[in-house]
């Protein structure tokens, strides 16, 4: 099949996470993250496919680090996001995609960082779960420019 011609190079997968760290970034923040976002990065603390990353926690990954994101995206820029917004991956502009944990759904929402936004409700909503999102921004994406093997389009 085309997905056993892969090149695995082009994805990478941090190490599963055993200890608490996650339930801990919970309390800090106050909400409990969605739970296929947490199982997935229990098992990937971090995942990364070509250009499109799913940002892990951990110090080792400095700003990029949920717990530091967070921190950087609701108290130290010009245009704080809402406390339930969390972002997971950036676009490299300094948007975010995240999530509203203030819903039991895991819907993404796509922050952008020079827009002031009236209400949330502005904010757009790119997919309807965490699992769409994988499928359209990190797999179909990359096959827009990808070839199986990791060749460029």
């Amino acid at each position: 099949s085309e997905l056993s011609k892969f090149d695995a190079s082009l994805l990478q997968l941090g190490e599963s996470v055993t200890d608490n760290r996650f339930e801990k970034l919970e309390q800090q923040i106050g909400y409990f993250l969605p739970i296929t976002f947490k199982s997935i990065l229990k098992k990937h603390n971090s995942i990364s496919l070509c250009s499109n990353t799913i940002n892990g926690l951990d110090e080792s990954f400095k700003d990029a680090s949920l717990d530091r994101l967070y921190a950087i995206e609701h108290f130290e820029v010009e245009n704080p996001m809402p406390k339930e917004l969390f972002p997971f991956s950036g676009d490299g502009y300094g948007n975010h995609y995240c999530f509203d944990l203030s819903l039991s759904e895991d819907k993404v929402l796509f922050w952008q960082h020079d827009l002031t936004y009236s209400n949330k409700s502005e904010i757009e909503i790119t997919n309807t779960s965490f699992f769409f999102w994988i499928q359209e921004v990190m797999i179909n994406w990359t096959l827009e420019e990808f070839n199986y093997d990791g060749s460029e389009k």
